[in-house]
C-alpha cells in the first residue's frame, strides 16, 4: 500500500493552494438544535465546479511530468470528478478528454465542456465509459486520472480534512461521505494524526453500501435508483479500502428518505444548497441520533451540485412529510355551492389552497358524486390535522402521504 500520510495531504495542500478555494467551516445552530448535536459545516459544495472533486484533481495534475502534459490526460465521469479534471487540466494549459456516459445529464456535459475538455459520449453505464477510456488510453498513450484509486488524488482530498480541523479544532467526530472512498480515506489520513482522538466516519446510501459491505467481507450488491448519485459507487477502490481498513473506521448506511430530509434541512436551516451525495453525512445524524447526540460533529458537505427539479421535489415532499403540506382526497356530492362551502371551511380554518383537482365522469364512484383532490398549506402537522377534521365533519375525506409502505 502507498504510504500517504499527513505530510502527503500538507504537500498536496501547498501545491494545489490558489488553484482550489479554502472552503469555510461554519457552525449551524438551527442544524445544531434539530440533531441534538453541536454541528459544524465544512462547505466544499463552494468549490468552482460546486464539489470537492477538485482538491484531488488539482493535485494529480500538478504532479504530472512535462511528458505526461504534452500526452495529455483522460477520465471517466458522470459529473464531478469530469468537472473538476477539465477545470485543472484547462488552468494548466493540458488538453483533457473526459468520457461520460450517454445517460449523462446535458447539464454535466456542457458544464464539463465549458472548461474546455473533450466530453466523448459512450455507453449505457459508467463500466461501459471507463472501458473506452482505458481503451483510448492504451491506444493513444493518454494519462488516466482516477477519481478516487491513486495516492496523490487521495492526499488531496484529503487537504478537506486539514483545513477543517485548522478551523475548528474541538470537533469530536467527522462525518465523510463515502463513494470509492478516496475522500474518507484522505480525511482520515490527516485526521487522525493531527488530531488521534478524533472519531472518523464514513457514510453511504443503502442503495450503494458498497464499502461497508466489503469492510463486513461480504459480496456486494449495489444498485437502483437514488438521490445521491455522486456516491453511487460499485467498485471502490482498492487502495481506499486498505486504508479504511488499516484505520479502523466504520461506514454508517442510512435510507434514501433520511438523505432527502437532510438536503431539505440544509436548504431551509442553514440556507447551504447540497446535492444528494453531498448531505449524506448530516443524514446519519437524522438516523443515529443517540450516538451524536451533544458531541461536536463537522459534517462534510462535499458537492452542491444537484438538479433545481430534484431539489425542488425533495422540498416539497419534505413539507408533506412535515405536514407543512396537506394532500387531501375528498368523495363529494355533485352539486351546485359544494366547492365553495370546502374552500370557505378551510380558510376558516386558517388553511391556503395551493391545488385542486376535480373529477366528475370517470374517478368518482357515482355519477352522482364527484372526487377532489386538494393540496393545502398548513403552519404545521397540527395545524394540517386540524383542517382535515374540519372537512371530516362534512365530507368523507382521506389524507394522502408521500411515502412507500415500507418508508
Amino acid at each position: 500500500m502507498s504510504t500517504i500520510g499527513l505530510a502527503e495531504v500538507e504537500a498536496a495542500a501547498l501545491r494545489i493552494a490558489g488553484r482550489v478555494l479554502r472552503t469555510p467551516a461554519i457552525g449551524s445552530e438551527t442544524v445544531s438544535r434539530a440533531t441534538g448535536t453541536e454541528v459544524v459545516l465544512k462547505l466544499d459544495n463552494l468549490q468552482a465546479t460546486g464539489a470537492f472533486k477538485e482538491r484531488g484533481a488539482a493535485n494529480r495534475l500538478a504532479l504530472l511530468s512535462e511528458a505526461e502534459r504534452r500526452r495529455g490526460v483522460i477520465a471517466v465521469s458522470a459529473g464531478n470528478h469530469a468537472q473538476a479534471v477539465a477545470r485543472h487540466a484547462q488552468l494548466l494549459g493540458i488538453s483533457a478528454r473526459i468520457v461520460m456516459p450517454r445517460f449523462t445529464p446535458a447539464t454535466k456535459v456542457t458544464r464539463t465542456a465549458a472548461f474546455g475538455a473533450e466530453v466523448l459520449l459512450h455507453g449505457e453505464t459508467l463500466a461501459e465509459a471507463a472501458e473506452h477510456a482505458h481503451r483510448l488510453e492504451a491506444e493513444q498513450g493518454f494519462v488516466f486520472i482516477h477519481p478516487y484509486d491513486d495516492p496523490a488524488v487521495i492526499a488531496g482530498q484529503g487537504t478537506l480534512a486539514l483545513e477543517f480541523l485548522a478551523d475548528a479544532p474541538e470537533l469530536d467526530v467527522l462525518m465523510v461521505p463515502v463513494g470509492g472512498g478516496g475522500l474518507l480515506a484522505g480525511c482520515a489520513a490527516a485526521a487522525l494524526t493531527l488530531k488521534p482522538g478524533i472519531e472518523v466516519i464514513g457514510v453511504e446510501v443503502a442503495a450503494y453500501a458498497a464499502m461497508a459491505q466489503r469492510l463486513a467481507g461480504e459480496e456486494v450488491r449495489v444498485g437502483g435508483p437514488t438521490i445521491a448519485e455522486g456516491i453511487a459507487v460499485r467498485d471502490v477502490g482498492e487502495l481506499p479500502l486498505a486504508m479504511i481498513r488499516s484505520f479502523g473506521l466504520e461506514v454508517l448506511v442510512v435510507p434514501e428518505k433520511a438523505v432527502e430530509r437532510a438536503i431539505a434541512l440544509l436548504a431551509e436551516n442553514a440556507k447551504v444548497v447540497a446535492e444528494g451525495a453531498g448531505a449524506a453525512g448530516l443524514a446519519a445524524l437524522l438516523v443515529f441520533p443517540e450516538r451524536f447526540r451533544g458531541r461536536r460533529v463537522g459534517v462534510v458537505v462535499s458537492g452542491g451540485n444537484i438538479d433545481a427539479r430534484i431539489l425542488a421535489n425533495v422540498l416539497l415532499r419534505n413539507l408533506l412529510r412535515d405536514g407543512r403540506l396537506l394532500r387531501l382526497r375528498m368523495d363529494i356530492p355533485d352539486r351546485p355551492g359544494v366547492l365553495a362551502d370546502i374552500a370557505g371551511c378551510i380558510g376558516e380554518a386558517g388553511g391556503n389552497i395551493i391545488e385542486v383537482s376535480h373529477h366528475r365522469l370517470f374517478a368518482a364512484p357515482s355519477v352522482q358524486s364527484a372526487e377532489l383532490e386538494l393540496m393545502i398549506e398548513a403552519r404545521d402537522a397540527a395545524h394540517g390535522a386540524a383542517i382535515a377534521e374540519a372537512l371530516q365533519q362534512r365530507y368523507t375525506v382521506r389524507v394522502l402521504s408521500c411515502e412507500r409502505p415500507e418508508d
